[in-house]
């Protein structure tokens, strides 16, 4: 029985990240699941691993309501929480390589059944009639909000993907940039429409509302890292959500992180992470585990 669960937790999480964006809540979803798992009748289950698909999808469903009431109060901007991909340091994560931290964004201006079925069925590719029995729905009614949800990722997702190697090269600039008080550096490594946006929740000093354009960013960043409040800071390039990012910790404790999304060889946006509720998994696994920076994974 647990040697079952054991294998197919770290789908289960995916599962429950993908579908919740939030660390903590996924992991209390495979609890949850495992809970339920050890008390059901298994004598008649074919299909173990849809059978607990199944049910982490439910128990993130359920969740889902919980998470919107959080959002309508949270200050500032709410971004899905950042989760290391590094081999080394989470190698028991199946991270969808199609579902980046730019999915995500996208994924979260979804309704809940709309997002619960894209993840299901395009990411994970589970039959409509499974669907429509997970969710309780028809299998006409799940189609047609598959159809739905389908058109509104297309038309929000980002239309160009840098490969591994430059993203990689594109971060190391800017992080070399930054770190060095380099404006002039910084303002060639940014795209001219580049954006940087915080997630802090009104727990942390950040810029309430996202900053755009190369000149605003680069100021911005290099007055943070050079000479402001991140100057004590030990910064770290590592993997986060399949893609290149930095991480900043003071006296061993992850304070910030930033995600560095690239366009056409220039960081055309970052997401920056300073509410510390949402960062308890790096900081978990940063404690675990010393930064790699691997090809993402």
């Amino acid at each position: 029985m647990a040697d079952v669960f054991e294998e197919h937790r770290g789908l289960l999480f995916t599962v429950a990240y993908e579908l919740l964006g939030s660390v903590a809540d996924a992991e209390d979803v495979v609890q949850d699941a495992w809970l339920r798992w050890s008390a059901a009748d298994r004598s008649d289950v074919a299909d173990p691993k849809s059978y607990l698909i199944r049910i982490a999808s439910r128990l993130a469903l359920n969740r889902m309501r919980t998470l919107r009431t959080r959002r309508e109060t949270y200050v500032g901007p709410w971004l899905p929480e950042p989760l290391l991909t590094s081999p080394d340091a989470s190698a028991d994560i199946e991270l969808a390589e199609d579902v980046s931290m730019a999915m995500l964004v996208v994924l979260e201006t979804l309704a809940p059944l709309e997002r619960a079925v894209f993840v299901l069925r395009e990411v994970f590719g589970l039959p409509y009639a499974e669907l429509a029995t997970t969710l309780g729905r028809s299998e006409a009614s799940v189609r047609q909000v598959a159809h739905r949800a389908r058109e509104h990722v297309q038309a929000r997702q980002p239309r160009y993907q840098a490969d591994p190697t430059e993203q990689r090269e594109v971060t190391e600039r800017f992080l070399e940039a930054a770190l060095g008080g380099d404006l002039d550096a910084l303002m060639e490594v940014l795209a001219p429409d580049v954006v940087i946006v915080s997630d802090h929740g009104g727990k942390a000093r950040a810029n309430r509302w996202p900053v755009s354009g190369a000149d605003k960013v680069s100021r911005l960043v290099t007055g943070l890292t050079a000479k402001g409040r991140f100057a004590e800071h030990r910064f770290e390039m590592t993997c986060l959500n399949g893609g290149y990012g930095v991480v900043g910790t003071l006296d061993g404790v992850v304070d910030v992180a930033g995600l560095i999304e690239v366009r056409e060889g220039r960081v055309a946006r970052i997401l920056a992470f300073r509410n510390p509720d949402r960062m308890r998994g790096l900081q978990r696994v940063h404690r675990m585990a010393a930064l790699d920076v691997s090809e993402p994974g």
